[in-house]
Parts: structure tokens; sequence; C-alpha cells
């Protein structure tokens, strides 16, 4: 059986600087998944009613609608609480996302497991509007499961190159 050598032809400033390129690309990458906590965030504000519009027909955060439905009694007295919640929410996903920006894989997990948890909810609580949730929360779930791979993978490539390199 012949082995294919893939980088045939290419001479080693050639490989060195497809791969340097091959490593920013990897950098961009996970800075554009780590922009999709701050979408979520926003669109979270817009879907909880924490700024003064509230577009929860497109934007549907599964947990504050158990909160309204479940939660009546303790947020009709004070409405304070509900708008605590949803700052706590949108508070979190900023965090989330300055720490995957930082190159922290943990922060894109938590994100993943996060909207999943919380994409069984809002496919419930909102029968008729559930396509809609369930996609936006698998799109974020898909995007921020792509930025902890490309993360691992540019962490993987850094310390090849360092051991490589105290050779």
């Amino acid at each position: 059986m012949q082995t294919l050598n893939v980088g045939a032809g290419r001479t080693d400033e050639e490989y060195k600087a497809a791969e340097e390129q091959r490593l920013a690309d990897l950098r961009n990458d996970v800075q554009t998944y780590a922009m999709y906590f701050f979408v979520a965030a926003g669109l979270a504000a817009l879907g909880t009613g924490l700024l003064l519009i509230k577009l929860n027909l497109i934007v549907n955060i599964g947990f504050f609608d158990l909160l309204i439905i479940y939660g009546r009694d303790l947020h009709q007295g004070n409405f304070f609480y509900l708008r605590a919640a949803a700052a706590l929410w949108v508070g979190l996903l900023i965090g989330l996302g300055f720490a995957a920006r930082k190159g922290q894989r943990w922060a894109f997990w938590i994100g993943v497991v996060l909207y999943c948890a919380d994409m069984v909810p809002a496919m419930l609580m909102s029968l008729l509007w559930g396509i809609l949730a369930v996609g936006l929360h698998g799109f974020f779930v898909m995007q921020w499961f792509k930025g902890q791979k490309a993360l691992g993978e540019l962490k993987q490539s850094t310390a090849a190159k360092a051991a490589t390199a105290s050779r």
C-alpha cells in the first residue's frame, strides 16, 4: 500500500508559512465564534424585556418562560425580580464571551450546555414558535461547539509547535 505524501513539493519555508496561516485562521475563527456570545446576550436582552423593547416572538429564552408562568406570584408583586434574572442571564453570556475571546475552552462548553438545557423549555413553552426557538438555540450551540473545537485544535497545534521547537 502506498502512502500519500501530502506536503510533497513544498519547501520548509512554504510549509511553515502555510502552518502559520492555518494558526492565524484558527485564531480568527475562535474570535468569530466567541462573538456569538455577545450576539446571544443582545438577543436575550431583547427577548426578556431587559431593554425597552420586548421581542419575544423570534427570541425566546425557555427559562424565562418557565419563570413567568410558574413564578407568577413571585414576580407579580415586584417587577424587579424578572429584570434581575434577565440581567444575570445577559451578564453571564457577556462574561462567557469575554472568557471565550481570551481562549478559555470551558466558556464554549458552558455556552453549549446552557443553551442545550434551555432549548427544551423554549421548545415546550412556545409550541407555535418552538421551531424558531430551537433553530436559534441550535445555531448558537453549533457555533460554540465549532469554537471550542477550533480552540482545541489551536492549542494542540501550538503545543506541538512548542514541542518541536524545544528539540
